[in-house]
């Protein structure tokens, strides 16, 4: 193939992009405004992969953050049973009839987790956030088979969580947030027959719950890092069942799927590739199949932006 031919990452092009979801909501994202506060994450994310952070207002930024915070009205309300993280969104605080039972307070686990990665990438100190409020309540969302509910008004329970309350921790410094051996009980009963990991225990292996299981593991510090390089037969999953469904899930068009006889989707290059990387096989892709079909999935729309 001509090498000019070749795809090109629009790096310009997508920082106006980040930039513009960073800063607000175009008319065709109104509809996610509940979740306002997960699309700023992937935004701010983005800029950061691609060193731009500088075309934010980080204090503007930080500020904003915080503001989505719940606090206590007083320090027993934390044996409450409420959670007092991040809500999603400015929506998610005002009141309606579920919100009025737990006094408008709507935090969310995985808006928590969005909001912490959020000022930790800007540079803010977390020590300034009241840590022990979210730690000291985020117990109260781990159920009794070690998974957590991500709101105290009840929801699913499955990885994503698990994953979201030990990055929580993880960033925290502080794991008095949940009871790690639980926790590592759950994920491991999640590993399925073929290596992968299901949401739940017994359901379908999938490359995003496959990521939060193994990356919640490793955070717990359960499994090191590079294991199979050291201590894969003593692992407490079977990194050797894993490792090959992981490499099976790249396609003939390069790309990588998140379950058997599934389209490629550039999602996964992040989780599954994610998975490889911290196992320590990743060079075991085909990396060049796969950096064409991300590629070629750059949306044309996107490049006229200017």
């Amino acid at each position: 193939m001509d090498a000019s031919a070749s795809p090109r990452l629009e790096r310009e092009r997508h920082l106006l992009f980040l930039e513009m979801m960073a800063l607000g909501l175009p008319k065709e994202y109104e509809s996610q405004e509940i979740n306002r506060l997960t699309l700023a994450y992937f935004a701010i994310s983005g800029l950061s992969i691609l060193d731009a952070l500088d075309r934010v207002d980080k204090d503007q930024v930080a500020n904003w953050v915080l503001s989505f915070q719940a606090h206590p009205r007083m320090v027993a309300d934390l044996d409450s049973g409420e959670f007092y993280g991040f809500c999603g969104s400015r929506t998610s605080q005002f009141s309606t009839s579920i919100c009025e039972v737990s006094r408008q307070n709507c935090s969310h686990l995985a808006s928590t987790y969005c909001a912490l990665a959020i000022l930790k990438m800007i540079g803010y100190n977390l020590s300034n956030i009241s840590p022990e409020s979210i730690l000291i309540s985020m117990r109260n969302l781990q159920q009794p088979d070690g998974s957590f509910m991500p709101i105290h008004f009840g929801a699913e329970t499955d990885l994503r969580f698990v994953y979201c309350a030990a990055a929580i921790c993880s960033m925290l410094n502080n794991w008095t947030g949940m009871d790690k051996e639980k926790a590592k009980d759950y994920i491991v009963k999640c590993q399925s027959y073929d290596g992968g990991f299901g949401l739940v225990p017994g359901s379908e292996s999938h490359g995003g719950a496959t990521y939060c299981g193994v990356a919640a593991l490793q955070l717990m510090g359960f499994i090191g890092a590079d294991i199979c390089s050291k201590q894969a037969q003593s692992a407490v999953i079977d990194v050797p069942l894993l490792v090959e469904w992981s490499l099976k899930r790249q396609s003939f068009d390069g790309g990588i799927q998140g379950r058997c006889n599934k389209p490629s989707d550039t999602c996964y290059a992040f989780w599954v590739g994610g998975v490889l990387k911290m196992l320590g096989v990743y060079e075991f892709i085909d990396k060049d199949a796969l950096h064409d079909f991300i590629l070629s999935c750059q949306s044309k729309v996107m490049m006229l932006l200017s």
